[in-house]
This record gives structure tokens, C-alpha cells and sequence, in this order.
């Protein structure tokens, strides 16, 4: 089994658990060079929330700090944006869904910023 079989595995487990809980999950997507982030809803069918690297208010930011998107400050700022947009839209409560990727690095930065700005995981 080969590292992206191996993490689609994890990432099917995890979601399967979420998907039995019926809540709110925060689902990450990292590329080299973006990162996402999304809220869906419990059925997992409509996504209430989004934020990334792509957004312009992000972008304005990042072009007074490092001008990229595929590094942990760019990833605390994605973090601290869906917190805020999840609280106007009246979600406290979610379930951390890393994609089976490893908690470490941007993913970990996401998460403990979106943390900060109000989110319960």
C-alpha cells in the first residue's frame, strides 16, 4: 500500500465516524501551493462555509506578509477565516476532518487557528 492509499483509508474511516455522529465537519484540502477549508452540513451533501488561499481578502494578506499560499502562515490565516465566516453562520460545533493527512505543519495550523477564533472541535 502506498502513502496516498494509505492516507484515502484514513480519510474514509474518519469520514464514516463523522458521518455517524451527524455533525458539522471541517474538511481541509492542501495543495503545494493553496489551502482549503470547508463546513458541511450533517448530511455531508451542501457545503455552508468556505474559505482559501484564493479568496482576495486572503490574498490582500498575504501579499503584506509572504505573497504565497502553501505555508503555515497562509494556512493560520485560512484558519481564522472560517471561524469567522462559521460563526456569522451560526456553527460552533464541528468535527476536524484532515483529509487523512497528518496532523502536523499547515494542517495543524488551520486547525488550531480556526480554534482560536471560536470553533469547538
Amino acid at each position: 500500500m502506498d502513502k496516498n492509499q494509505s492516507r484515502l483509508r484514513r480519510a474514509r474511516q474518519v469520514r464514516a465516524k463523522i458521518r455517524e455522529l451527524r455533525v458539522h465537519r471541517l474538511s481541509v484540502h492542501r495543495t503545494n501551493l493553496h489551502i482549503y477549508a470547508a463546513i458541511f452540513d450533517p448530511s455531508g451533501q451542501t457545503v455552508l462555509v468556505s474559505a482559501s488561499t484564493l479568496e482576495a481578502e486572503v490574498r490582500a494578506q498575504l501579499a503584506d506578509k509572504s505573497g504565497k499560499g502553501g505555508n503555515v502562515s497562509a494556512a493560520v490565516l485560512v484558519g481564522k477565516r472560517v471561524a469567522e465566516k462559521a460563526k456569522a453562520a451560526g456553527i460552533a460545533s464541528v468535527a476536524f476532518d484532515r483529509a487523512g493527512l497528518h496532523y502536523h505543519g499547515r494542517v495543524k495550523a488551520l486547525a488550531d487557528a480556526a480554534r482560536e477564533g471560536g470553533l469547538q472541535f
